[in-house]
């Protein structure tokens, strides 16, 4: 069944990339943002910039939601328990969802409310975006990759897929996409904590020199950890994840790095924290991780 109706949570530099092209696919009355209503009242009326130009969308309080064909969600890690409960209005029995967070945990808790019968795996990856003070400038938009998982009704991704295609949204379907979504999990945990931790952006990260090694020892930390969880992440892998970081705008910065700038909590329980408690589990050594996760909190602590 064509999605017609979108839905998106998370008005950041993710859902609103996405949202800005989804909206000249379905028509941009067909597609609203939605806030808990204590934030709609803070953000109802804030201007957004898109790469120089203002932008006009519809943004309605949660208990206002109807249903739609389709929810995205865009949130930070730290937003996604309120997230699942501003959409509850927004799902009916046929609404399909995508997440669009970082990690490989959300869709969990997203399926404990609403099953997975609806719900995709997914993953957003490539893009350079820079949002601060409600401005979002990029280059590269990047791509969505997106695959079923063991309970997902047929079709549902083929849905989700099509509309992406009608957007002009870079994407696509994986056989294996656990294995993709841990391999953007060990290029986060590299690039996003060191660039926090340095403040530093992705050409620093990639030049030879301290960041560099923080960053390799990080990823290499992940990539122990998932083959010990049974998804098979190689070298290979490890590098195919640096050469969409070269790619970026060397200016650039991850979304952890913006954090440190805006003096916003961070992501690094879902970076770190999972590394870590993954590794105990298995008996594995992830000092990087561990220096990491410490430094993060102080820089927070800080503020």
């Amino acid at each position: 069944m064509p999605i017609e109706t979108v839905a998106i949570i998370g008005k950041g530099a993710v859902g609103l990339l996405h949202g800005s092209k989804i909206a000249k696919a379905v028509g941009s009355k067909h597609l609203e943002y939605v806030m808990d209503d204590e934030r709609y009242l803070r953000h109802r009326t804030d201007r957004i910039v898109i790469n120089g130009e203002d932008q006009n969308f519809t943004t309605i309080p949660a208990g206002q939601a109807k249903p739609v064909d389709l929810v995205i969600l865009a949130v930070k890690a730290t937003g996604l328990d309120q997230a699942i409960n501003s959409m509850e209005g927004l799902v009916g029995p046929e609404t399909r969802i995508i997440s669009l967070l970082n990690g490989v945990t959300s869709e969990e808790a997203i399926a404990a409310r609403y099953g997975w019968k609806h719900l995709v795996l997914a993953i957003t990856q490539g893009m350079d975006a820079v949002f601060i003070d409600n401005v979002l400038t990029y280059s590269h938009a990047g791509e969505i990759r997106l695959g079923a998982a063991a309970q997902t009704e047929a079709g549902v991704v083929e849905d989700i897929a099509d509309l992406l295609e009608r957007a002009g949204i870079s994407h696509a379907v994986e056989k294996d996409i656990r294995r993709r979504m841990w391999a953007k999990l060990m290029m986060n945990v590299g690039i996003n904590q060191t660039c926090m931790v340095y403040g530093g952006t992705y050409g620093t990260a990639l030049s030879d020199g301290e960041q560099n090694r923080c960053l390799v020892a990080a990823m290499r930390e992940a990539k122990a950890v998932a083959n010990a969880e049974g998804i098979i992440i190689t070298e290979g892998d490890l590098n195919e994840m640096i050469s969409i970081i070269a790619n970026l705008d060397p200016n650039g910065m991850p979304s952890m790095a913006q954090d440190r700038i805006n003096r916003k909590r961070t992501e690094v329980a879902l970076f770190a924290g999972t590394i870590i408690e993954r590794a105990e589990r298995h008996g594995l050594l992830v000092p990087q991780n561990r220096w990491l996760l410490e430094r993060v909190r102080e820089i927070e602590s800080s503020w």
